[in-house]
């Protein structure tokens, strides 16, 4: 599964460099935007809409100590934003479907913009945090929805998996950019300021939104393509995986310090993590171009593969959650690279795999799925957080891990599933 070809690492990497550049000036058309521009606007997109939630995570040590909660307060809060996101999910598809990704994404980047700028000025009380993120749970939603859209319509069918890979990049960066908050600007200026900050950037973020809603009207999707029950199992699985890997984003900086690690070197941790993860999302979306490339000529769907990809992927990032129970800083780093560079590098090469399900509604089925993800994101915290707060970190870790497997069991599931749904519908 993970041997790319018989060429040597300085080779594949010098590959992936250029087709990474060759999506820069590639476009659909003469006159559209290019792939690039496109993909850079999806990551912007995406990654100031969930960035508040992320960077609540990682000045999880201050706002503890300011305005007064435990682990499983931040549990909470996560898990909340994440439920009400899951509650939003397929209202938010079906409008981003009928008014287009322009709009959408502008609404979404303004909305995180807003939100930032009030828990900077009126997170006062734990309930208060609360009540701010969930009133702004929803343009994490459209901002994810809209970039979907975008991609599905825009970039050109051999790229499309690399663009999938480099705008799920975002939620990385999102952690990344979290993660640098805490030494750079929250345990020096305040973590009130890193707030501020965030709302700036989601504000510079309108500039790389779609200029035009350049999509074609969509086509009425065929009932028999749909796969709607290989889908559901899917959606479950991702739900799991994405709940161990919401508290990996969330708790990592809080487990490492009550461990006794610097709060300053936890953060760098998290931000080492972030650019693991962001690369590995982004090889993803590269090989699933190279297994579509290759299986061009070739009957049945290909998602089957991707799929069994994913799982795998969450099968070895497995591993990596088990090592954050293990004390000492070599357990906490290679942990912290396996749990983010296989188990969370998967989002993006599943988004892309239900967008070649569903080409003709690519933000109503990815809508679906994210049920399952903002379901997953919700309950995550709050079992991670209880098990952190009543028995320890290594257990809540060691939980994790074996959940992911579990996740891990299910897409396989799902995958025969689907690829018997494509041997009915042949």
């Amino acid at each position: 599964m993970w041997v790319l070809s018989r060429d040597g690492p300085g080779i594949r990497t010098n590959r992936l460099a250029l087709l990474i550049v060759s999506i820069a000036t590639e476009s659909d058309t003469t006159a559209g935007p290019t792939a690039f521009r496109v993909a850079a606007g999806a990551v912007a997109v995406t990654t100031v809409s969930v960035l508040p939630v992320f960077l609540t995570g990682a000045l999880s040590v201050q706002l503890t100590s300011e305005l007064g909660f435990d682990p499983s307060g931040l549990g909470l809060v996560v898990a909340l934003y994440f439920g009400v996101s899951a509650f939003f999910s397929l209202p938010v598809g079906m409008i981003v479907e009928r008014t287009g990704s322009r709009v959408t994404s502008r609404i979404a980047v303004v909305g995180a913009a807003v939100l930032m700028a009030a828990l900077a000025v009126g997170a006062r009380s734990f309930t208060s945090l609360v009540v701010l993120l969930l009133c702004g749970a929803w343009c994490n939603v459209m901002g994810q929805l809209s970039s979907n859209l975008t991609l599905a319509r825009t970039v050109p069918d051999h790229r499309l998996g690399l663009s999938f890979g480099v705008k799920q990049a975002a939620i990385p960066t999102a952690t990344l950019l979290a993660g640098a908050a805490v030494p750079g600007i929250a345990l020096t200026i305040g973590w009130r300021w890193a707030y501020v900050i965030g709302a700036v950037l989601a504000l510079c973020a309108w500039s790389l939104t779609p200029r035009a809603n350049t999509e074609p009207p969509p086509s009425k999707p065929v009932k028999g393509q749909r796969a709607t029950a290989a889908l559901g199992v899917i959606g479950a699985a991702s739900g799991l995986a994405a709940g161990t890997a919401t508290a990996l984003g969330i708790f990592l900086v809080a487990s490492a310090v009550d461990r006794g690690v610097d709060p300053g070197l936890a953060g760098l941790v998290l931000t080492m993590g972030s650019v693991v993860g962001l690369s590995m999302r982004m090889l993803h979306g590269w090989l699933a171009d190279r297994r579509e490339e290759a299986r061009r000529n070739e009957n049945g769907r290909r998602e089957g593969q991707h799929i069994a990809f994913v799982s795998g992927s969450l099968a070895l990032g497995a591993a990596g959650f088990g090592l954050l129970a293990v004390p000492g800083a070599p357990a906490l780093i290679i942990g912290t690279i396996l749990a983010f560079g296989l188990g969370w590098a998967w989002p993006g090469l599943l988004q892309f795999a239900v967008v070649r399900l569903n080409p003709s509604a690519p933000a109503a089925a990815t809508s679906i799925v994210q049920v399952g993800v903002y379901a997953g994101g919700f309950a995550g915290p709050i079992v991670f957080g209880t098990l952190a707060a009543h028995a320890s970190f290594p257990t809540a870790w060691t939980v994790s891990a074996v959940v992911m497997l579990v996740s891990a069991a299910l897409m396989l599931l799902g995958r025969r599933m689907l690829l018997a749904h494509a041997a009915r519908t042949r």
